[in-house]
Protein backbone atom coordinates (compact mmCIF):
# COMPACT_ATOMS: atom_id res chain seq x y z
CA UNK A 1 0.00 0.00 0.00
CA UNK A 2 1.15 3.21 -1.02
CA UNK A 3 1.07 5.83 1.24
CA UNK A 4 3.10 9.37 -0.02
CA UNK A 5 1.70 9.34 -3.62
CA UNK A 6 0.11 12.40 -5.69
CA UNK A 7 -4.09 11.64 -5.87
CA UNK A 8 -4.79 12.36 -9.12
CA UNK A 9 -6.63 15.17 -10.12
CA UNK A 10 -9.80 14.25 -10.96
CA UNK A 11 -11.03 13.81 -7.52
CA UNK A 12 -10.55 17.06 -6.67
CA UNK A 13 -12.24 20.23 -7.65
CA UNK A 14 -10.84 24.16 -7.88
CA UNK A 15 -13.34 26.19 -6.34
CA UNK A 16 -13.18 29.90 -6.97
CA UNK A 17 -13.37 32.35 -4.17
CA UNK A 18 -16.04 34.47 -6.38
CA UNK A 19 -18.23 31.64 -5.90
CA UNK A 20 -17.08 30.44 -2.38
CA UNK A 21 -17.07 34.03 -0.43
CA UNK A 22 -19.90 35.43 -3.17
CA UNK A 23 -22.70 36.97 -0.30
CA UNK A 24 -25.60 36.55 -2.58
CA UNK A 25 -25.49 33.09 -3.34
CA UNK A 26 -26.90 30.53 -1.47
CA UNK A 27 -25.46 27.20 -0.24
CA UNK A 28 -27.70 25.03 -3.19
CA UNK A 29 -26.19 27.45 -5.46
CA UNK A 30 -22.55 27.24 -4.19
CA UNK A 31 -22.86 23.32 -4.35
CA UNK A 32 -24.25 23.10 -7.66
CA UNK A 33 -21.99 25.06 -9.68
CA UNK A 34 -18.99 23.57 -8.15
CA UNK A 35 -20.47 20.62 -8.66
CA UNK A 36 -20.86 21.10 -12.54
CA UNK A 37 -17.52 22.38 -12.94
CA UNK A 38 -15.58 19.27 -11.63
CA UNK A 39 -17.36 17.18 -14.35
CA UNK A 40 -16.21 15.54 -16.98
CA UNK A 41 -16.70 16.82 -20.60
CA UNK A 42 -18.73 13.78 -21.51
CA UNK A 43 -21.58 14.68 -19.29
CA UNK A 44 -21.20 18.68 -19.40
CA UNK A 45 -24.20 18.51 -21.98
CA UNK A 46 -27.02 17.39 -19.35
CA UNK A 47 -29.06 19.77 -18.21
CA UNK A 48 -28.72 21.72 -15.17
CA UNK A 49 -31.79 20.12 -13.56
CA UNK A 50 -30.70 17.05 -14.01
CA UNK A 51 -27.54 17.93 -12.74
CA UNK A 52 -29.37 19.21 -9.28
CA UNK A 53 -31.56 16.04 -9.29
CA UNK A 54 -28.37 13.80 -8.91
CA UNK A 55 -26.59 16.02 -6.10
CA UNK A 56 -30.63 15.90 -4.18
CA UNK A 57 -31.26 19.66 -4.78
CA UNK A 58 -35.23 19.51 -6.43
CA UNK A 59 -38.25 21.45 -6.50
CA UNK A 60 -38.46 24.71 -4.75
CA UNK A 61 -34.37 24.54 -3.52
CA UNK A 62 -33.17 24.25 -7.41
CA UNK A 63 -35.61 26.95 -8.65
CA UNK A 64 -34.33 29.88 -5.55
CA UNK A 65 -30.23 28.25 -6.44
CA UNK A 66 -30.93 28.81 -10.59
CA UNK A 67 -32.70 31.97 -10.12
CA UNK A 68 -29.58 33.33 -7.90
CA UNK A 69 -27.03 31.58 -10.06
CA UNK A 70 -28.82 34.00 -13.05
CA UNK A 71 -28.95 37.14 -11.55
CA UNK A 72 -25.36 36.89 -10.89
CA UNK A 73 -24.55 36.37 -14.10
CA UNK A 74 -23.32 32.34 -13.54
CA UNK A 75 -25.99 30.63 -15.50
CA UNK A 76 -27.49 31.84 -18.78
CA UNK A 77 -30.01 29.98 -21.12
CA UNK A 78 -31.25 30.82 -24.59
CA UNK A 79 -34.71 29.53 -26.14
CA UNK A 80 -34.10 28.65 -30.14
CA UNK A 81 -36.17 26.12 -32.75
CA UNK A 82 -34.34 23.31 -33.91
CA UNK A 83 -34.52 21.84 -37.73
CA UNK A 84 -37.05 19.68 -36.64
CA UNK A 85 -39.49 22.62 -35.54
CA UNK A 86 -38.97 21.67 -32.07
CA UNK A 87 -38.11 24.64 -28.97
CA UNK A 88 -34.59 23.80 -26.77
CA UNK A 89 -32.97 25.45 -24.74
CA UNK A 90 -29.36 26.15 -24.66
CA UNK A 91 -27.69 26.79 -20.69
CA UNK A 92 -23.95 28.50 -20.21
CA UNK A 93 -22.82 27.33 -16.80
CA UNK A 94 -19.53 29.61 -15.77
CA UNK A 95 -17.67 29.53 -12.71
CA UNK A 96 -16.76 33.66 -13.09
CA UNK A 97 -19.66 36.10 -13.84
CA UNK A 98 -20.68 36.85 -17.04
CA UNK A 99 -22.86 39.61 -19.18
CA UNK A 100 -25.47 38.98 -21.56
CA UNK A 101 -23.33 39.99 -24.31
CA UNK A 102 -20.21 38.24 -22.90
CA UNK A 103 -21.96 34.98 -22.81
CA UNK A 104 -23.34 35.39 -26.34
CA UNK A 105 -20.01 35.73 -27.49
CA UNK A 106 -18.17 32.83 -26.08
CA UNK A 107 -21.53 31.17 -27.21
CA UNK A 108 -21.31 32.20 -31.04
CA UNK A 109 -17.89 31.33 -30.79
CA UNK A 110 -17.88 27.93 -29.55
CA UNK A 111 -16.84 25.09 -32.62
CA UNK A 112 -18.36 22.24 -31.10
CA UNK A 113 -22.47 21.79 -31.68
CA UNK A 114 -24.54 20.64 -29.13
CA UNK A 115 -26.46 19.00 -31.68
CA UNK A 116 -25.28 14.90 -32.75
CA UNK A 117 -23.99 14.55 -36.42
CA UNK A 118 -24.22 12.26 -38.64
CA UNK A 119 -22.69 8.93 -38.00
CA UNK A 120 -20.00 7.10 -40.62
CA UNK A 121 -20.80 4.68 -43.09
CA UNK A 122 -19.03 1.70 -44.55
CA UNK A 123 -18.53 1.71 -48.17
CA UNK A 124 -20.59 -0.43 -49.93
CA UNK A 125 -18.92 -4.40 -50.73
CA UNK A 126 -17.20 -4.40 -54.63
CA UNK A 127 -16.67 -1.87 -57.34
CA UNK A 128 -18.96 0.62 -58.95
CA UNK A 129 -20.27 -0.37 -61.90
CA UNK A 130 -22.78 1.36 -64.89
CA UNK A 131 -26.23 1.38 -64.92
CA UNK A 132 -28.21 -1.61 -66.81
CA UNK A 133 -31.51 -0.34 -68.92
CA UNK A 134 -33.48 -2.37 -71.25
CA UNK A 135 -32.80 -6.09 -71.47
CA UNK A 136 -36.85 -7.21 -72.86
CA UNK A 137 -38.18 -7.20 -76.51
CA UNK A 138 -39.77 -4.31 -78.15
CA UNK A 139 -42.69 -6.84 -79.23
CA UNK A 140 -43.75 -7.77 -75.47
CA UNK A 141 -44.31 -4.44 -74.55
CA UNK A 142 -47.70 -3.23 -72.86
CA UNK A 143 -49.04 -0.14 -73.87
CA UNK A 144 -51.83 2.11 -73.11
CA UNK A 145 -53.99 4.28 -75.31
CA UNK A 146 -52.63 7.18 -73.00
CA UNK A 147 -49.27 6.54 -72.82
CA UNK A 148 -46.87 9.55 -72.34
CA UNK A 149 -43.67 6.90 -73.95
CA UNK A 150 -43.19 6.78 -77.38
CA UNK A 151 -43.96 4.06 -79.47
CA UNK A 152 -41.25 1.00 -80.18
CA UNK A 153 -40.76 -0.28 -83.71
CA UNK A 154 -42.42 -3.68 -83.26
CA UNK A 155 -46.43 -2.40 -82.51
CA UNK A 156 -48.95 -4.00 -83.56
CA UNK A 157 -51.67 -2.84 -86.39
CA UNK A 158 -54.08 -3.01 -83.30
CA UNK A 159 -52.65 -0.51 -80.95
CA UNK A 160 -52.26 1.87 -83.93
CA UNK A 161 -56.09 1.72 -84.21
CA UNK A 162 -56.72 2.08 -80.54
CA UNK A 163 -54.45 5.26 -80.36
CA UNK A 164 -56.51 7.00 -83.82
CA UNK A 165 -59.93 6.55 -81.46
CA UNK A 166 -60.45 9.65 -79.26
CA UNK A 167 -59.99 9.45 -75.73
CA UNK A 168 -63.13 9.52 -73.80
CA UNK A 169 -63.02 12.68 -71.37
CA UNK A 170 -64.52 12.07 -67.90
CA UNK A 171 -67.69 13.37 -66.81
CA UNK A 172 -68.42 16.82 -66.26
CA UNK A 173 -70.43 18.70 -63.99
CA UNK A 174 -73.12 21.18 -66.66
CA UNK A 175 -72.05 24.62 -66.24
CA UNK A 176 -73.68 27.05 -64.42
CA UNK A 177 -74.42 28.63 -67.63
CA UNK A 178 -76.10 25.78 -69.34
CA UNK A 179 -77.45 23.91 -66.25
CA UNK A 180 -81.20 24.51 -66.45
CA UNK A 181 -82.89 27.01 -63.46
CA UNK A 182 -83.85 25.52 -60.79
CA UNK A 183 -87.05 26.21 -58.50
CA UNK A 184 -86.33 28.17 -54.95
CA UNK A 185 -87.52 24.98 -53.22
CA UNK A 186 -85.84 22.91 -54.60
CA UNK A 187 -82.25 24.95 -53.41
CA UNK A 188 -84.25 25.54 -50.23
CA UNK A 189 -84.53 21.94 -49.90
CA UNK A 190 -80.77 20.86 -50.41
CA UNK A 191 -79.73 23.28 -48.60
CA UNK A 192 -81.69 21.97 -45.28
CA UNK A 193 -80.71 18.39 -46.31
CA UNK A 194 -76.57 19.84 -46.24
CA UNK A 195 -77.07 20.86 -42.41
CA UNK A 196 -78.31 18.14 -41.40
CA UNK A 197 -74.99 16.53 -40.66
CA UNK A 198 -74.72 20.04 -37.75
CA UNK A 199 -78.24 18.19 -36.10
CA UNK A 200 -76.57 14.33 -36.05
CA UNK A 201 -73.33 13.38 -37.69
CA UNK A 202 -75.28 10.30 -38.66
CA UNK A 203 -77.57 12.09 -41.55
CA UNK A 204 -74.23 13.86 -43.24
CA UNK A 205 -75.05 14.07 -47.06
CA UNK A 206 -72.29 14.74 -49.82
CA UNK A 207 -73.73 17.13 -52.49
CA UNK A 208 -74.27 14.73 -54.92
CA UNK A 209 -76.77 12.96 -52.34
CA UNK A 210 -77.99 15.99 -51.05
CA UNK A 211 -79.00 16.98 -54.95
CA UNK A 212 -80.48 14.06 -55.50
CA UNK A 213 -83.41 14.33 -52.59
CA UNK A 214 -83.56 17.87 -53.43
CA UNK A 215 -86.81 17.02 -55.41
CA UNK A 216 -88.23 14.88 -52.76
CA UNK A 217 -88.29 17.45 -50.20
CA UNK A 218 -89.02 19.95 -52.42
CA UNK A 219 -92.46 18.75 -52.57
CA UNK A 220 -92.76 19.29 -48.53
CA UNK A 221 -91.62 22.91 -48.81
CA UNK A 222 -94.41 23.08 -51.47
CA UNK A 223 -97.11 21.47 -49.70
CA UNK A 224 -96.83 24.87 -47.05
CA UNK A 225 -93.87 23.19 -44.79
CA UNK A 226 -91.49 25.51 -43.48
CA UNK A 227 -87.83 24.55 -43.90
CA UNK A 228 -87.39 24.80 -39.74
CA UNK A 229 -89.89 22.29 -39.59
CA UNK A 230 -88.85 20.14 -42.38
CA UNK A 231 -85.27 19.37 -40.59
CA UNK A 232 -87.69 18.98 -37.29
CA UNK A 233 -89.44 15.95 -39.09
CA UNK A 234 -86.17 14.53 -40.45
CA UNK A 235 -83.64 14.69 -37.72
CA UNK A 236 -86.60 13.61 -34.69
CA UNK A 237 -86.90 9.53 -34.09
CA UNK A 238 -84.02 8.28 -35.47
CA UNK A 239 -83.83 4.61 -34.59
CA UNK A 240 -82.12 3.03 -31.48
CA UNK A 241 -79.92 0.75 -33.37
CA UNK A 242 -78.50 3.62 -35.90
CA UNK A 243 -78.55 5.14 -39.06
CA UNK A 244 -76.79 2.55 -41.42
CA UNK A 245 -77.39 4.78 -44.92
CA UNK A 246 -78.51 8.53 -44.45
CA UNK A 247 -79.72 8.70 -48.14
CA UNK A 248 -81.82 5.94 -48.00
CA UNK A 249 -82.96 6.39 -44.75
CA UNK A 250 -84.14 10.16 -45.72
CA UNK A 251 -85.33 8.86 -48.89
CA UNK A 252 -87.84 6.72 -46.94
CA UNK A 253 -88.59 9.39 -44.47
CA UNK A 254 -89.37 12.04 -47.20
CA UNK A 255 -91.76 9.78 -49.12
CA UNK A 256 -93.39 8.26 -46.22
CA UNK A 257 -94.44 11.06 -43.88
CA UNK A 258 -95.70 13.31 -46.43
CA UNK A 259 -97.89 15.76 -45.56
CA UNK A 260 -101.31 16.69 -46.92
CA UNK A 261 -101.53 19.57 -48.73
CA UNK A 262 -102.64 23.00 -47.63
CA UNK A 263 -105.53 24.43 -48.88
CA UNK A 264 -104.38 27.34 -51.36
CA UNK A 265 -105.32 31.14 -49.73
CA UNK A 266 -105.25 33.97 -51.52
CA UNK A 267 -101.94 35.18 -50.38
CA UNK A 268 -101.27 38.92 -49.94
CA UNK A 269 -97.86 40.25 -51.81
CA UNK A 270 -95.22 41.73 -49.63
CA UNK A 271 -94.89 45.05 -49.00
CA UNK A 272 -98.59 45.88 -50.19
CA UNK A 273 -100.71 47.62 -47.41
CA UNK A 274 -103.90 46.12 -46.37
CA UNK A 275 -107.03 48.49 -47.28
CA UNK A 276 -108.05 50.58 -44.57
CA UNK A 277 -111.22 49.44 -42.70
CA UNK A 278 -114.37 52.17 -42.67
CA UNK A 279 -115.32 53.77 -38.84
CA UNK A 280 -118.05 52.21 -37.84
CA UNK A 281 -120.20 53.37 -34.59
CA UNK A 282 -119.98 51.52 -31.27
CA UNK A 283 -122.99 49.66 -30.07
CA UNK A 284 -121.25 49.94 -26.75
CA UNK A 285 -123.32 51.39 -23.41
CA UNK A 286 -121.12 54.25 -23.49
CA UNK A 287 -121.31 57.49 -25.27
CA UNK A 288 -121.69 57.01 -29.33
CA UNK A 289 -118.40 57.43 -30.50
CA UNK A 290 -116.67 55.68 -33.61
CA UNK A 291 -114.03 53.11 -34.00
CA UNK A 292 -111.66 51.21 -36.87
CA UNK A 293 -112.90 47.24 -36.41
CA UNK A 294 -110.19 44.78 -37.05
CA UNK A 295 -112.97 41.78 -38.09
CA UNK A 296 -116.47 41.60 -37.61
CA UNK A 297 -117.02 43.32 -34.32
CA UNK A 298 -119.33 45.77 -33.48
CA UNK A 299 -118.40 47.35 -29.78
CA UNK A 300 -115.42 48.94 -29.46
CA UNK A 301 -111.77 47.31 -26.95
CA UNK A 302 -112.74 49.13 -24.12
CA UNK A 303 -117.00 48.71 -24.45
CA UNK A 304 -115.89 45.43 -24.60
CA UNK A 305 -113.96 44.97 -21.06
CA UNK A 306 -116.18 47.26 -19.23
CA UNK A 307 -119.31 44.83 -20.46
CA UNK A 308 -117.09 41.69 -19.62
CA UNK A 309 -116.55 42.83 -15.95
CA UNK A 310 -120.08 43.77 -15.88
CA UNK A 311 -121.01 39.60 -16.57
CA UNK A 312 -118.26 38.72 -14.17
CA UNK A 313 -119.28 40.61 -11.34
CA UNK A 314 -123.51 39.44 -11.85
CA UNK A 315 -122.47 36.00 -12.11
CA UNK A 316 -119.95 36.22 -9.25
CA UNK A 317 -120.89 39.28 -6.66
CA UNK A 318 -118.31 40.14 -4.57
CA UNK A 319 -118.28 38.51 -0.90
CA UNK A 320 -119.32 41.63 1.79
CA UNK A 321 -119.69 40.34 5.46
CA UNK A 322 -122.83 41.38 6.55
CA UNK A 323 -121.90 43.92 9.47
CA UNK A 324 -124.87 45.25 11.86
CA UNK A 325 -125.32 49.35 12.63
CA UNK A 326 -123.69 48.84 15.55
CA UNK A 327 -120.32 47.76 14.20
CA UNK A 328 -117.39 49.98 15.13
CA UNK A 329 -114.51 49.54 12.90
CA UNK A 330 -111.43 49.14 15.01
CA UNK A 331 -108.44 51.20 15.16
CA UNK A 332 -105.48 49.69 14.16
CA UNK A 333 -102.88 48.79 16.33
CA UNK A 334 -99.10 49.36 15.95
CA UNK A 335 -97.15 46.49 15.13
CA UNK A 336 -95.04 46.68 18.62
CA UNK A 337 -98.58 46.70 20.23
CA UNK A 338 -99.93 43.83 17.55
CA UNK A 339 -96.75 41.91 18.29
CA UNK A 340 -96.93 41.84 21.85
CA UNK A 341 -100.60 40.77 22.08
CA UNK A 342 -99.31 37.68 19.38
CA UNK A 343 -96.45 37.06 22.42
CA UNK A 344 -99.02 37.25 25.16
CA UNK A 345 -101.76 34.51 23.39
CA UNK A 346 -98.97 32.33 22.55
CA UNK A 347 -97.80 32.33 26.08
CA UNK A 348 -100.97 31.76 27.39
CA UNK A 349 -102.05 29.13 25.39
CA UNK A 350 -98.47 27.36 26.39
CA UNK A 351 -99.33 27.89 30.26
CA UNK A 352 -102.77 26.59 29.47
Amino acid sequence: MLFHVISPSYGYVKASHDVIRHPRLGSDAKVLITYVQGLPPGRAERALSDHAKWIGIKGRAYQKAKAQLKEDGFVHEWRRQNDGGLWVTDQLVSNVSLSDEEARRFRDARTESPQVGPSGHYPAVGYPGTRSAGGYLPVDEEREKNSTHPPSKAIPDSIESVESEPASEPDREPDAETAPPRDAEVVEAERVLLSLRHANPQLHLGVREARGLAEAAADWLRRGVKAAELRLALVSELPAGGVRSAVGFLRYRLVQKLPEPVCAQASVPAGVPSPARLLIPCEGSRHEHLFRPKGDETVCVPCAQEAAWRAHAAKWPAYVPDRGDDFEEPEPLPWRERVAAVLAQDASGGAG
